[in-house]
């Protein structure tokens, strides 16, 4: 049997075309669990085979470092004990640091250039901040890393930026980027930016460099294109030789990274690049059912940009997608996890059962659920709940306030936001705290009075303990929760959070309404503070299976026997502020996340909303999302309210009426009406 029947042995007839045919630019549109790893992995395979390249005449892109190991494993095995080279392979960075190595000096750098970290980053610029007299509380290092990572995913030295009139905030930013980047080059260093941009100038300005590897890499093939940035497909465009040998493989549907960069438009528009370009589509998906299929399909057919695909398996029918409505959030997060327990811990692993949410703070709910009924959970690409800093922080400071001598606590709210307290100072007050048999706070007020602190560290600590005696007050005379909003407030930990804007911060301020709203479930402080530190001391490595916590976004290249898609509502999903900023560019995207989270699934997937959430403490009526009239009815089992809030504030009747109780005879209540007939019918 020849090398080339035992390479195509388990492709089905698209898959085998796009594998052998390697001359001429290539686009492999590959749906959701269609084999595109195995089809790339094995054209790379086939031309090593057929001898049509050495392998290190091969340039293969990935975009993880995890995926660039995994396929290279497969060609090592196929190529062991043939040929002593190795394909260039691995990530846009990785790839390019070779590139820069051998050519630095072109570029005014040594060879033994050092790469720059995030933190690095961040140190830099601070410095630079300083010296420049710009205020790091109003324009945070990291709000301006991601200014100046956005200029160089567009191609832009801070020489090309050209900035609009009045606009002193960008000013200001481009001004330290160009301190930044001349310090840096002083330092022989370049950060992960760099590394892209620098290989793009390297070959632009250097013909003769680029004619080098043009020449010598008579084929390149692209994985995950629809993620490619401006400047990544650039750097490709710039290593494509005269026979446009290049394949990329990907998926338009699954583009839902435009924030990190990613443009759509490389993908949609590789034909116009490459005219002569053949497209093959991978249809058949070996994941999912039928229904699921159909499901996602008929979903996503609603985008206008996309190259047009439908994905088939020759599977089976599998169950019905199932579309559940819920009174509230945390019946939403009860109803789910009855059903893991009452059937399909029953059928499945856990470790293949995954919840995935839109924003990172949904996860509490069901964290509190899975908590209060002993069922195992992770939160893969994220931290528990209790656990993430911006929550600790906003505890330690109801810990202080609740009790003076919890140290630990009060430590950390020095630290929250940072108040210029070194660790000197706290050796010293611990010291004498130690000697005098007093707690943190005490030792601080004694060191006050007698003088023991500089002038600027005596009036922190003096106006920081004024603060906590003034909220020990306030605790008693409002709501616990009340009283966390004007901790946050009061300390500036919120506009600490709302000045540094970035993704980041924006997730960090809505774990905290979260918080605020968790809090409104236990009667006083006490009772709230006790349920945390159970929470938190819980054990973290249960015993057995667990199930699944993560966003859409983190799930992207994974799969799951059954998966839970909660919170399909307006405003969450899609994300009301993803619309505000992008309008129909971010519904699309969204939708593509819908698709994407809809994929995972392989036998079984549950959708689900609420009618009604609880949001800054107060409960509003939610609006199912549009995502849910998309849906192809023959593909959709649809559930009424399966949960109730304990108190039964409202149920069916026998003719469709709804029984409220008085506290919710409200017109909002009364829309909600009109909604949870409509849905019962």
């Amino acid at each position: 049997m020849s090398s080339e029947n035992k390479l195509l042995d388990n492709l089905n007839s698209v898959q085998k075309k796009a594998v052998l045919d390697t001359e001429g630019p290539n686009l492999i549109v590959a749906g959701a669990g269609s084999g595109k790893t195995r089809v790339l992995t094995t054209k790379l395979a086939y031309i090593i085979s057929e001898k049509r390249a050495w392998p290190n005449q091969i340039l293969c892109v990935t975009f993880t470092n995890k995926a660039a190991k995994e396929m290279q494993n497969r060609v090592l095995g196929f190529i062991k004990g043939k040929n002593s080279a190795v394909p260039w392979l691995g990530t846009f960075h990785s790839i390019s640091v070779k590139f820069l190595r051998r050519h630095a000096e072109a570029i005014g750098f040594k060879s033994n250039f050092t790469i720059l970290d995030t933190d690095d980053q961040k140190k830099l610029i601070k410095k630079i901040c300083e010296a420049e007299n710009i205020d790091a509380k109003k324009i945070s290092p990291q709000f301006i890393i991601s200014f100046i990572d956005n200029w160089k995913n567009k191609g832009l030295t801070h020489k090309d930026v050209k900035i609009k009139k009045n606009n002193t905030l960008e000013s200001q930013i481009l001004k330290v980027y160009s301190i930044y980047q001349q310090k840096a080059q002083d330092l022989n260093a370049m950060d992960f930016g760099d590394l892209i941009l620098f290989t793009v100038k390297l070959f632009e300005n250097n013909d003769d460099i680029a004619e080098i590897y043009r020449k010598n890499f008579k084929y390149i093939l692209v994985d995950e294109y629809q993620d490619t940035n401006f400047i990544q497909n650039k750097w490709l465009n710039l290593l494509v030789n005269s026979k446009q040998n290049i394949c990329c493989v990907g998926d338009d549907d699954q583009s839902i990274y435009s924030w990190r960069g990613a443009e759509i438009k490389n993908f949609l528009t590789f034909d116009k690049i490459y005219p002569n370009c053949k497209v093959y589509k991978l249809e058949q998906n070996y994941r999912s059912t039928k229904n699921i299929l159909e499901t996602a399909s008929s979903l996503i057919s609603n985008n206008n940009s996309r190259v047009g695909k439908k994905l088939w398996s020759s599977g089976n029918n599998g169950d019905l997608v199932k579309l559940n409505c819920y009174s509230s959030g945390k019946d939403e997060a009860t109803g789910v996890s009855d059903i893991i327990e009452t059937k399909i811990k029953k059928k499945y692993s856990l470790n293949n059962v995954c919840i995935l949410v839109r924003a990172i703070y949904q996860t509490r709910e069901f964290e509190e659920r899975f908590l209060k009924i002993g069922l195992g959970y992770r939160v893969l690409g994220g931290i528990r709940f209790y656990e993430r800093a911006e929550i600790k922080d906003a505890i330690s400071y109801l810990r202080i306030v609740n009790q003076k001598f919890d140290d630990l606590a009060l430590e950390r709210v020095i630290g929250a936001p940072k108040k210029g307290v070194g660790d000197a100072t706290l050796k010293k007050i611990y010291e004498y705290g130690s000697k005098e048999k007093l707690c943190l706070e005490d030792a601080i007020i004694n060191l006050i009075k007698l003088n023991q602190f500089k002038p600027k560290i005596k009036k922190t600590f003096s106006v920081l303990i004024k603060m906590i005696e003034k909220w020990r007050i306030d605790a008693k005379k409002i709501k616990h929760y009340d009283l966390l909003k004007l901790i946050l407030d009061e300390s500036s930990y919120s506009s600490s959070l709302k000045n540094k804007k970035d993704l980041e911060n924006e997730n960090r301020l809505e774990n905290l309404k979260e918080l605020l709203r968790a809090m409104q479930d236990y009667e006083n402080l006490q009772d709230f503070l006790e349920h945390v530190s159970l929470a938190t001391s819980a054990d973290q490595e249960w015993e057995g299976e667990k199930v699944n916590l993560m966003t859409m976004h983190a799930a992207k290249g994974l799969e799951f026997d059954v998966v839970f898609l909660p919170g399909w509502e307006e405003g969450l999903f899609p994300h009301q502020k993803s619309l505000q900023e992008k309008g129909d560019f971010a519904l699309e995207e969204e939708r593509r996340l819908a698709y994407v989270g809809i994929t995972r699934a392989k036998k079984e997937a549950f959708l689900s909303f609420a009618m009604r959430r609880a949001y800054q403490g107060d409960w509003m009526d939610a609006v199912p999302s549009r995502f849910i009239n998309e849906l192809p009815e023959n593909n959709i089992e649809k559930n009424e309210i399966v949960e109730k809030e304990n108190d039964d504030n409202f149920d069916f009747n026998q003719d469709n009426s709804i029984e409220l109780g008085d506290e919710f005879r409200s017109p909002g209540w009364n829309r909600l009406k009109k909604k949870l007939i409509k849905w019962k019918k």
